[in-house]
């Protein structure tokens, strides 16, 4: 099947169709407001309802696929201690993180999250946004295009993204629990901040440039812009007696035919792919954080 973007984006409200208009600029000036201030955008009810509703039937087709796992890892997605650290430390503070992802390869062409995701007036869209010339869709077979499954009693605990950035539409909400919380910047690419990091880890307020925790009230169709590469952030515990989160991951990379590390791959999808294999040997680190 094939998706007209009027058919998965309220044009009505959100002109992604033109991107020459005040109201496309408008939108594009707010989000950079909120960007550059707490490092995340939400633009409210970006995707219809109806859309919203599908991409929830396709992901529920697909839930079977879910790569589920539980572990316990530091914010750096690492998993066993470090003895160059102290024991109360951010790198050895360990906390349970049990959710799933519906990897990329699940999803065909012609499925309205694919074609939400490959929509290049989204792309331009979310570029326009980040303030940067323009955005590919992740060449990672598995991470490009997913689903964050949370079922009852599940969390995705404090961590930082690799990436700089990532872009998220809620689906279906949790009924109780699975809030989005995190600290704004709270580290630099210079400047791990250990100690405002383990005041979060232990239930406390942020130190220092973050201005504390946030938390967001999202709801299904909202999409959010987030940069988490410097900003500490989890999704809270879903309640037992609630309904399944789920969320759709749309990453986008600054340059064409990007893989992602083989490492957080087997964490998250449980395989890696020759694609993975080949990249790992290629690559450079692009700054000096722990992860």
């Amino acid at each position: 099947m094939t998706y007209a973007l009027e058919e998965l984006i309220d044009l009505d409200t959100y002109r992604l169709d033109k991107p020459d208009s005040d109201a496309y600029h408008a939108v594009v000036r707010d989000a950079r407001t909120k960007l550059r201030s707490v490092g995340c955008a939400v633009i409210k009810d970006l995707v219809r309802a109806d859309a919203v509703a599908r991409i929830n039937e396709e992901i529920v087709d697909r839930k079977h696929t879910t790569h589920f796992s539980v572990e316990v890892m530091n914010p750096y997605f690492h998993t066993t201690p470090n003895p160059d650290f102290p024991e109360h430390h951010p790198v050895n503070t360990f906390l349970e993180r049990s959710s799933g992802f519906i990897p990329g390869d699940c999803w065909e062409s012609g499925t309205a999250i694919d074609a939400l995701f490959r929509a290049p007036e989204l792309a331009q869209f979310l570029a326009d946004c980040l303030e940067i010339d323009a955005l590919h869709c992740y060449a990672d077979p598995l991470a490009g295009l997913t689903a964050n499954i949370l079922d009852p009693g599940q969390q995705f605990t404090w961590h930082f993204d690799t990436n700089d950035f990532a872009v998220t539409v809620l689906v279906q909400d949790a009924d109780s629990g699975g809030e989005f919380q995190y600290c704004p910047a709270i580290r630099s690419a210079t400047d791990e901040n250990f100690e405002g990091i383990s005041a979060v880890l232990d239930g406390g307020e942020s130190i220092g440039r973050s201005g504390g925790v946030h938390t967001l009230e999202l709801r299904p169709g909202d999409l959010q812009i987030f940069r988490g590469r410097h900003s500490l952030h989890r999704v809270k515990r879903v309640a037992a007696d609630s309904q399944p989160r789920h969320a759709a991951i749309f990453a986008y990379t600054e340059q064409p035919g990007v893989i992602g590390r083989v490492q957080r791959t087997k964490q998250l999808f449980g395989r890696v792919l020759p694609e993975h294999e080949a990249a790992e040997r290629r690559r450079v680190r692009s700054d000096p954080l722990l992860d």
